[in-house]
């Protein structure tokens, strides 16, 4: 059935074509509790319904139809919810759903003691239409099709049966008032009941074909996306996907932001001596542990610099406590990996961190090929500055009297006795700045 598809799904990434198969299991379970519906609906129609036929007849087909299908839709339902259904369990579902429909048609001229061509009258027939459309939730042409030609040549069989049991052709008429008003037959009409089956399905199956692409589109945009994202912070992400206009380099938004810069002292000779198994597992349990911690106190993270993490509080999104999250997070953080040492129970490098607090833009940079979201401002270059300050204070980490004052203004109560360096000479900074150890 490959020919109904249109797209080559076989070249479809495994990722992605998992993705479609949980949507697809998805839609048979779907399908299940559909079909227990309509069945639980035709039920209850049937018992409160009165009964028109004769009392004596004592073959009452409906019943077992209406028990058999709710049987058979209850072990689809658990099937579809243990196992992922195989396309040929789908095929026969569609084939015991028009069979027992055709059969209860046909078992009317019995309960009703009629000719054979009393059941081609019954509006039953329009159920086919249901157990069509209801292949279609699972946006695959190729089970509609098939739903689609068992009904049409189910129906063929129908008009076979009468009109070969009815030798002599009495029942057969070209009158349509007489075809209206009595058990005759009109071929024309029936042929045309097959024909919009016919037309019904394959309408259907193009728009399922043109949907399915675009499922198939949607779920590996998605998961591109979903991959993609974990390239950025989630505000970041957030703000791409959230976009209303195509975002191109030089877009900025100017912000009150905190800044902060993480780094493992020592961490170059380390790499220099170990084997690359041990310095990314190492990189790996440092940015597991900290990252976690920056996001729980609002921060974003800007990007990763080997050893290097660079945090933004307040800049992808506007904040009225920028100050006082980053100085929480940096507490927390100092605490965290004080004591840090790798599961192995090998020592680690020591984490040093730095803020600085100011007036930052945040936006894309790059050209129309690479895209990155950023930050740009005198606090940027601060909070750099302070990270490598430390090493020549002996501290783990400080940030500037603004900083810490702005942090206490929002709320911030710090966690640890802090000392003030008065008129510190950072290299790189014009003026002689108050510096406060965060942490020693």
């Amino acid at each position: 059935m490959k020919w109904f598809s249109s797209v080559n799904e076989t070249a479809l990434p495994e990722r992605v074509l998992n993705a479609i198969h949980d949507q697809e299991n998805q839609t048979e379970q779907l399908i299940g509790w559909i079909q227990l519906a309509v069945v639980s609906i035709f039920g209850t129609l049937y018992l409160l319904s009165p009964k028109t036929f004769n009392e004596e007849v004592t073959f009452a087909p409906v019943p077992w139809a209406l028990a058999i299908y709710l049987g058979l839709t209850v072990i689809r339902i658990i099937w579809s919810y243990k196992y992922r259904m195989p396309d040929w369990s789908l095929a026969l579902s569609a084939l015991f759903d028009m069979t027992l429909l055709m059969v209860l048609i046909w078992s009317f001229h019995i309960q009703y003691n009629q000719p054979p061509s009393f059941y081609l009258k019954v509006p039953t027939l329009l159920y086919v239409f249901i157990f069509i459309a209801i292949r279609a939730l699972r946006f695959e042409a190729k089970f509609v099709i098939i739903a689609g030609l068992f009904a049409a040549l189910g129906w063929g069989l129908m008009i076979l049966y009468v009109v070969k049991v009815d030798s002599m052709d009495s029942m057969i008429t070209r009158n349509y008032v007489q075809y209206m008003t009595s058990n005759s037959i009109l071929l024309g009409a029936e042929f045309d009941k097959i024909i919009s089956i016919i037309i019904v399905t394959l309408i259907l199956a193009v728009a399922l074909i043109r949907a399915r692409r675009l499922l198939i589109h949607s779920v590996s945009e998605r998961q591109a996306a979903e991959e993609l994202s974990r390239f950025f912070s989630p505000e970041v992400a957030a703000k791409i996907a959230q976009s209303k206009d195509k975002i191109i380099a030089g877009n900025a938004e100017r912000r009150e932001a905190a800044i902060m810069n993480l780094d493992m002292r020592g961490f170059t000779k380390m790499a220099s001596r170990e084997t690359a198994e041990v310095v990314m597992g190492t990189l790996a349990e440092y940015q597991q542990l900290c990252v976690p911690i920056i996001q729980k106190h609002g921060g974003s993270i800007d990007k990763f610099m080997g050893d290097g993490i660079m945090a933004t509080f307040g800049a992808s999104e506007p904040s009225q406590t920028y100050a006082a999250d980053a100085l929480r997070a940096m507490d927390e953080l100092m605490d965290a990996t004080h004591n840090w040492q790798l599961s192995e129970g090998m020592e680690v490098p020591k984490v040093n961190g730095s803020i600085a607090v100011g007036s930052v833009l945040f936006g894309a940079v790059g050209d129309d090929t690479r895209l990155e979201y950023t930050v740009i401002g005198d606090a940027v270059n601060l909070s750099a500055k302070l990270e490598k300050y430390n090493k020549d204070v002996g501290v783990r980490a400080l940030s500037d009297d603004i900083a810490y004052k702005r942090a206490f203004e929002q709320g911030y109560e710090p966690q640890r006795q802090v000392k003030i360096l008065e008129k510190s000479e950072v290299m790189g900074i014009a003026r002689p700045i108050n510096l406060v150890v965060l942490a020693e």
